[in-house]
């Protein structure tokens, strides 16, 4: 048989540091579906409260216990957890107690919601940040020092309190958009930027010290004497490079992101996993607080696992690292 192709040889050496990634992957999403379910146990009330109409239903004794065993929850913890991880495996995430329909169906009802917030203020939030530091970069050190400052400012500030000053600035006295989340594009501009702000305050500043240690490594001295122009040179190798620091940020900038929109959602009166969330710790519906926190984790480590795989598309020596991540014998 003929060698390898170049394209066979090069996956070849980082598909193992690459599966080794995905087997990280799957040991998070079990640690994060045992913390939580052991979490959960210690939340006050009783679970089977929420199946019979919520804590204020004065449920009768026997109607409490038919709800306990129709859910499960007479067994004893490690049945209830062992019975848990089965259904996970078949892809099973169970029956809510509140509103008695699989928590499937509950999440599929909230993700697109908070799908299109997060994307869009994720979108956001590198647009601002790139902004900052394409306007701050190649300028006098007053105009990057100012940059900086007001990123600092923006990764400091709550999203909960820009959210009622925008609230109050832009829907009160200005009356731009609406005070609440509504179906069209106006709705989320609010809601996006409330998210978006604080997220792109933290990239701006991780891409400007990348940008920063870009511009004086040799590779772009080189690009220089090859008579690239400044304009090719900020472009194809600074800003290329510059931007990895940031991009290695964007699984954890989901997590913030989804994290964040529990409080928007509540705050706007925005539909999605947010106050779906809120909504099942109030009764107690365990069911679905798994199954949302477990959808974040998922999504957590999805976008980690692409985030990988285009950062060794930009910058090659990430790319020689994951060849290099191989269990040795």
């Amino acid at each position: 048989m003929g060698t390898s192709s170049p394209a066979r040889a090069q996956a070849g050496r980082w598909l193992p540091g690459a599966l080794r990634r995905v087997g990280g992957a799957a040991a998070v999403l079990l640690a994060v579906a045992t913390l939580a379910f052991v979490a959960l146990q210690f939340i006050p009330g009783d679970p089977a409260e929420a199946a019979l109409g919520g804590p204020g239903s004065q449920a009768s004794a026997e109607a409490l216990a038919a709800a306990r065993a129709q859910f499960g929850l007479d067994q004893p913890l490690l049945v209830q957890y062992v019975d848990f991880l089965w259904r996970l495996l078949r892809g099973d995430l169970g029956v809510s107690y509140a509103q008695r329909m699989p928590v499937a169906e509950v999440l599929a009802g909230a993700i697109g919601p908070t799908a299109v917030l997060t994307a869009s203020a994720l979108l956001l939030a590198w647009a601002l940040a790139f902004a900052s530091v394409v306007v701050a970069s190649g300028h006098s050190r007053v105009a990057r020092g100012l940059a900086s400052a007001l990123d600092l400012i923006a990764a400091a500030t709550p999203n909960f309190w820009l959210a009622s000053l925008l609230v109050l600035l832009f829907a009160g006295v200005l009356g731009w958009f609406p005070p609440v989340s509504t179906g069209d594009a106006r709705g989320i501009v609010l809601p996006a930027l409330a998210l978006a702000i604080p997220t792109a305050g933290f990239i701006a500043q991780v891409c400007r010290t990348g940008v920063e240690d870009a511009r004086q490594a040799p590779f772009v001295e080189s690009a220089r004497s090859r008579g690239e122009t400044e304009a090719g040179v900020r472009i194809r190798h600074v800003l290329r490079h510059g931007i990895v620091p940031g991009l290695n940020l964007t699984a954890w900038a989901l997590g913030s992101l989804l994290g964040g929109a529990a409080v928007i959602e509540v705050i706007f009166a925005r539909p999605g996993l947010g106050r779906t969330l809120v909504n099942a710790v109030l009764v107690r519906d365990v069911p679905v607080v798994l199954g949302v926190v477990l959808f974040a984790a998922f999504a957590y480590v999805v976008v980690a696992l692409v985030t990988d795989l285009v950062i060794a598309r930009v910058d090659p020596r990430t790319e020689a690292r994951l060849a290099r991540e191989v269990p040795r014998a």
